[in-house]
C-alpha cells in the first residue's frame, strides 16, 4: 500500500510517527491522513501554539506538551514513544526565536554552535538531533499528496496575467528564498512590488496591498535546495482572504512543492472571489 510518495522506500507502516506539531490546520490534516490510513501516530505540541482540539485529540501516553524551545524534552519524548519516524509540520510564531523561547539546557548547546540562527539552521540542527536517535525525520509533505498545487490554472480558465509577468515574478522569489530571505513576493508587469521576509507572507501581502494599483502578482517559491523535512510552503484560507482584501488577485504557487491546505475549500472560494490560483513547475 502506498500512503505517500513521499515516504522512504523502506517506510515501516507498523513504527509510530511523532508528529511535532505547531500551529493552526496544518497538524490536524497531516495527522488525520496519518490516523486514517491506520497509522500509529504520537504528538509532540508546543504550549501556547498547537490548537486545543488537536491535543485532546490523543489519549493519555500518546502526547506530550512542551514549551518551545525545550529540544530535551522533545528528544526524551520521541525516544519514549519508541517512534520510528518524526514529522515537522505547522510553523511557530516566528517571534518567540526572539521573545517567549525557553531553552533547556540541550538547546542552548545547540544555538552556541550555530553560526547563523535562522528557522533554517535552527530546525535543521534539531533535525539532525532527532535523527542521532535512528529516527528517520519524514518530508513535511508526507501524507497530504491531495493537498499540493497542481500545474496549471487550478481556479479555471486563462491566466490573468501575462507569461512573461509570472516568470519575473517566479525568478524573483527563487532568489529571494535562494539567499534564505523568504519564500514569497509580489510583483507588477516586471516590477519587484514586496518581497517577503521575516514578518511572514500575509505581512507581506498588505504591504504590497497598500499600493493600491492592479495586475499584482503573488508568487511563492521554494529553494533549489530546499529541506522538506521542516520547511514546506505553505498556502491556505487566510492568506486567500488576504489576497481579497489587498486586492491582489493571482497567486502562483510551485506544483509538488506547495502545501495548499484545505485545498478543495481554498479553490473554490478563490473562485467565487474572482481569485486566481496558477501552479507552475
Amino acid at each position: 500500500m502506498s500512503y505517500s510518495r513521499f515516504l522512504p522506500e523502506s517506510f515501516d507502516s507498523t513504527r509510530p510517527i511523532a508528529v511535532i506539531a505547531g500551529k493552526e490546520i496544518y497538524p490536524k490534516l497531516t495527522l488525520e491522513s496519518i490516523r486514517g490510513q491506520g497509522l500509529a501516530a504520537r504528538l509532540i505540541a508546543f504550549e501556547g501554539e498547537t490548537r486545543q482540539d488537536v491535543i485532546e485529540s490523543f489519549p493519555e501516553g500518546e502526547s506530550v506538551v512542551i514549551k518551545v524551545g525545550q529540544l530535551g524534552h522533545m528528544l526524551a519524548a520521541i525516544r519514549k514513544f519508541e517512534a520510528g519516524y518524526a514529522m515537522m509540520v505547522g510553523q511557530v510564531t516566528p517571534r518567540r526565536l526572539f521573545k517567549g523561547l525557553h531553552p533547556d539546557t540541550k538547546a542552548v548547546l545547540l544555538l552556541a554552535r550555530l553560526k547563523e540562527k535562522n528557522a533554517e539552521s535552527i530546525f535543521g540542527a534539531v533535525s539532525d538531533e532527532i535523527e542521532k536517535l535512528g529516527v528517520e525525520m519524514l518530508d513535511a509533505r508526507s501524507f497530504l499528496d491531495h493537498e499540493l498545487a497542481d500545474k496549471g490554472v487550478m481556479t479555471g480558465g486563462e491566466p490573468k496575467v501575462k507569461e512573461e509577468d509570472i516568470e519575473h515574478g517566479i525568478k524573483i522569489a527563487r532568489g529571494s528564498a535562494q539567499l534564505h530571505i523568504g519564500q514569497g513576493v509580489v510583483v507588477r508587469k516586471g516590477t519587484v512590488i514586496a518581497v517577503e521576509a521575516f514578518e511572514g507572507t500575509d505581512v507581506m501581502l498588505r504591504r504590497a496591498g497598500s499600493f493600491k494599483t492592479d495586475q499584482m502578482i503573488f508568487v511563492k517559491s521554494s529553494k533549489a535546495e530546499q529541506d522538506f523535512r521542516f520547511d514546506v510552503p505553505v498556502f491556505g484560507m487566510r492568506t486567500l482572504e488576504v489576497m481579497r482584501e489587498t486586492g491582489i488577485k493571482v497567486a502562483c504557487l510551485e506544483a509538488g512543492g506547495t502545501l495548499i491546505l484545505e485545498k478543495q475549500k481554498v479553490v473554490q472560494e478563490a473562485r467565487n472571489w474572482g481569485l486566481q490560483l496558477i501552479g507552475y513547475s
